[in-house]
């Protein structure tokens, strides 16, 4: 975790004044992948990789500072830009001009980013950071908004700010996540259950450092693919608005008339939902043998059916199965690359990741990042 004092003395001897401490986390999907666009579950949990914010009014200009890059914007309180222009400053800004869309009175401000969330891991940095100044900022304000409003607010400035076609899951963990628990979120209708992780397990995170190729077009082939197979179904059964309302049934009745990769991604998606609430339930009862199970299957089938891992992802995932008190690992995020989340008992975590990181770089002659985290509160103050 970041240094309270050093972020605050950052502040101090930069802008002059003491100064409001809040943090939000970073976090990890443990399970549910590609459910989130077909209106489905997701099981994430905040980890303790996070941004701190540290606040103070102004008169006059809104001032932000990040720490991570070392560099500072200046507006006057009437001319902050309206558009995205592609600098880490969009994310703070974003977050000011959905609140001012919401009818939120903005005062000045003079605000200090600090962040140890990995970039480009897929630990959602960037919700981190618009999370965090969310709360800073409205520290100042006489608006009250519930954590899952802010979740919401925070993924407008993403989507509509900066530009960022995001689900909920990043924020709504941000905002909404528990210590020591998981969270399984229902991205329809938003309702949410914690799942306690027990306390002996740590959660080790290994990055690839394979980068994601969303830019190159898998992605949008994905969701398109998914689209197609929704629609076919809906067209047998209109009550199929998204594809979580469809079943493995109703795949083995219709599945016949898709072509065989949509009916590949939609047996991923509709069996993924599946295993993410059981997962939750299995966390709720202790039964880590079922959860280790569900983590497993889910990365066959985002291998397999989704066809989203890489060969690196499937190195680190059967690495991990064959190490002393592992109990699940699969790949996680928007996949064709990034990272791996295990979960590990707290007694071999640091043995494993060292088992881990050499096997890999005999495998691949990759360094793999390795992070080890704990399930973390939501934004709070500090």
């Amino acid at each position: 975790m970041l240094s309270v004092t050093v972020t605050r003395t950052l502040h101090s001897q930069r802008f002059g004044q003491d100064s409001a401490i809040f943090v939000a986390p970073g976090r990890v999907n443990l399970i549910g992948e590609h459910t989130d666009y077909a209106e489905g579950f997701v099981m994430p949990a905040a980890i303790d990789f996070a941004t701190l914010a540290a606040i103070c009014p102004d008169d006059t200009s809104v001032a932000i500072y990040s720490a991570n890059f070392d560099d500072q914007i200046t507006y006057p309180l009437d001319s902050l830009p309206g558009k995205a222009s592609h600098h880490w400053s969009d994310y703070p800004l974003g977050v000011v001009s959905v609140l001012r869309e919401a009818g939120v009175e903005i005062p000045g401000f003079s605000l200090t980013l600090n962040g140890d969330v990995p970039l480009g891991a897929g630990l959602s940095s960037s919700a981190s950071v618009e999370v965090a100044s969310m709360v800073a900022i409205l520290s100042l304000t006489s608006a009250t908004f519930t954590p899952p409003e802010v979740a919401k607010l925070c993924q407008r400035a993403e989507n509509h700010f900066v530009g960022a076609s995001t689900g909920i899951m990043d924020q709504f963990i941000a905002c909404c996540g528990a210590e020591d628990h998981a969270l399984l979120l229902d991205c329809r209708s938003l309702e949410y259950r914690l799942a306690p992780i027990p306390p002996h397990l740590s959660i080790v995170i290994a990055n690839s450092m394979v980068k994601h190729s969303h830019a190159g077009g898998e992605y949008n082939i994905r969701r398109s693919e998914v689209e197609e197979g929704t629609k076919l179904l809906r067209s047998h059964r209109p009550e199929i608005k998204m594809l979580r309302d469809a079943t493995v049934d109703d795949l083995k009745r219709w599945g016949h008339e898709m072509r065989p990769e949509v009916l590949k991604r939609c047996r991923h998606i509709i069996t993924e939902n599946e295993r993410t609430v059981a997962a939750a339930d299995a966390l709720q009862a202790g039964d880590l043998k079922t959860l280790g199970q569900l983590m497993y299957a889910a990365h066959a089938s985002y291998r397999d059916d989704f066809e989203a891992s890489c060969p690196e992802a499937d190195i680190l995932v059967d690495l991990a199965a064959k190490e002393t008190g592992c109990i699940g690992a699969r790949l996680t995020g928007g996949g064709f690359g990034g990272c791996t989340v295990n979960l590990v008992e707290n007694a071999q975590a640091e043995a494993f990741s060292s088992h881990l990181r050499e096997g890999y770089r005999e495998a691949t002659g990759i360094a793999a990042d390795i992070y080890l985290c704990h399930a973390s509160a939501g934004a709070h103050q500090i």
